[in-house]
């Protein structure tokens, strides 16, 4: 948060790009954005903190670049955390209701919550979020508040994600070096669905994926909730490698020409189209028809889309995406990205904007701005809600299990 109190600022810390939104809180709690400012990020694979010095000049930069568009100085921000380290699961637990009228109280919601979560975790995880999905009361399921009700049993289904403390310190310590205090890390799926995804969409069931630098993100939401989610391991800088590779030209000729030329699907190319390609070495530069990249990008494309729909099928959601998908990120701006999806999964398919903000900063419009705007919104509707946590410790972050489901308890009640 910037030290007025009236902003928030919501940190993307990318394989391939970091981004800071600044977004101001007006009346009712709208969001605007006032500051945008990104950079290259150097110090991180596959969302994991490899290098940190590189990271933390880049989340300087893309702090600083914000704080002067913005005009006020940033003190603390909303973080994602996403990456193949993150691990999540569904839990339930059940407890019987009590008191001498069978009248479900907070404190009959928190012993089934942490009847829920008293599962077992390796070691070296620490829970990020307890998502609720729905609680049963008296096998009667669908129900979204049970305070105040009559029932004997009483059941709550759960979302549990969680990720290594160590990796969640590294980032954490990386952003505090830039002089930057983390209020809360966030799966970045959770915060893209606060900008992005609608409430009819929220509730009749969606996947949204969000295709980055290094990694592909997975969300599966239902009924109001997320219920799934999942991480693969390929991102936009693979189309990068693919066409380095397949058209024997520098990997930042190959970024380049993937940025103005690139086509994911390639009937959509002009056969007569012709681009000018960089040569390794000294050699001269040459001419390739267009149609040859997207012969070379397609195929990824088409790997990333099946890989998530076997994944969602081994879910058992396949019959649950009444909506469709929506494609976040900034390997969704690859033209025919959402005719490939289409094609492998037989749904509708939209690019998704950052939505519940206004501002004019008109580049935060794309959809690789998305999870950094959606971080924002998430941080102003929860500022006031317990999630000022000092981020100086693993344990701080994620070891205090109790803290994280008092804090659900008190959005929700």
């Amino acid at each position: 948060m910037a030290k007025n109190e009236r902003y928030v600022v919501g940190l993307d810390v990318g394989t391939t790009r970091i981004s800071c939104v600044v977004g101001e809180i007006k009346e009712q709690g709208a969001v605007e954005i006032v500051g945008l400012g990104e950079a290259p990020s150097r110090g991180l694979r596959k969302k994991i903190v490899v290098h940190l010095e590189p990271t933390v000049e880049a989340i300087k930069t893309a702090v600083e670049q914000a704080e002067i568009m913005a005009g006020v100085s940033v003190e603390s921000a909303t973080v994602g955390i996403a990456g193949a380290h993150v691990r999540s699961f569904n839990s339930r637990g059940v407890i019987a209701v009590s008191g001498k009228d069978r009248t479900v109280s907070r404190d009959d919601v928190k012993r089934v919550l942490d009847a829920a979560r008293a599962v077992s975790i390796p070691q070296d995880q620490g829970v990020l979020h307890v998502l609720p999905q729905e609680f049963v009361l008296d096998n009667q399921g669908g129900v979204a508040s049970p305070i105040g009700l009559n029932g004997a049993r009483l059941e709550a289904n759960v979302h549990i994600v969680t990720a290594p403390t160590t990796s969640v310190q590294n980032l954490v310590t990386c952003v505090n070096r830039a002089g930057v205090e983390v209020r809360v890390p966030v799966l970045e799926a959770l915060a893209a669905s606060e900008s992005v995804l609608t409430a009819d969409e929220k509730e009749l069931g969606v996947a949204l994926i969000d295709v980055g630098g290094g990694t592909t993100d997975l969300a599966i939401f239902e009924r109001g909730s997320i219920w799934h989610t999942a991480v693969l391991p390929v991102g936009g800088s693979h189309f990068t490698n693919d066409l380095a590779v397949g058209l024997r030209t520098p990997i930042p000729d190959a970024e380049r020409i993937k940025i103005r030329h690139g086509c994911a699907l390639a009937s959509l190319v002009e056969t007569d189209d012709a681009i000018e390609v960089a040569s390794i070495g000294e050699r001269k530069p040459r001419l390739l028809q267009r149609q040859v990249l997207a012969e070379i990008l397609e195929p990824r494309a088409e790997e990333i889309f099946h890989l998530l729909r076997e994944e969602i099928v081994r879910a058992g959601f396949e019959k649950m995406l009444n909506t469709g998908l929506v494609l976040i990120g900034g390997g969704s701006l690859l033209p025919g990205m959402t005719e490939v999806a289409e094609q492998v999964f037989d749904l509708p398919v939209r690019r998704g904007q950052p939505g519940g903000i206004g501002g004019r900063v008109e580049p935060a419009c794309g959809p690789q701005y998305c999870t950094a705007a959606g971080l924002a919104l998430y941080g102003a509707r929860h500022r006031d809600r317990g999630f000022r946590e000092r981020a100086r410790s693993p344990r701080g972050l994620l070891g205090n299990f109790g803290g994280r489901v008092r804090t659900w308890f008190n959005e929700m009640f």
